[in-house]
């Protein structure tokens, strides 16, 4: 019988065994960010209009940031997402695990 190389390590260990540990990281951190930058429009009341204008950019620039698919965002652009909407952002680097 063949044992799984796979029971017993984690998730992490198993993203990074197929080269794809960044990739998906930076996915989800972008995810989490348009989630709570679209959360942080509808408690304040705010449409993409306005939004778009509170960032002197266009729709459709606000449409990639909001889109969870797009992993392709300037540090810049979320900056002025979070300042429209009241926040700031905080990058911290970690050890890894």
């Amino acid at each position: 019988m063949k044992k799984n190389k796979h029971v017993g390590s984690s998730f992490d260990e198993f993203l990074a065994e197929q080269g794809i540990g960044e990739e998906v990281a930076a996915h989800a951190a972008k995810r989490v960010l348009a989630w709570q930058i679209s959360e942080a429009m509808k408690a304040k009341g705010i449409r993409k209009i306005d939004m778009a204008r509170r960032m002197k950019t266009s729709r459709s620039q606000l449409d990639r940031l909001l889109d969870p698919e797009n992993s392709k965002v300037l540090l810049e652009t979320l900056q002025r997402a979070a300042t429209a909407v009241g926040k700031r952002v905080t990058i911290t680097l970690e050890n890894e695990r």
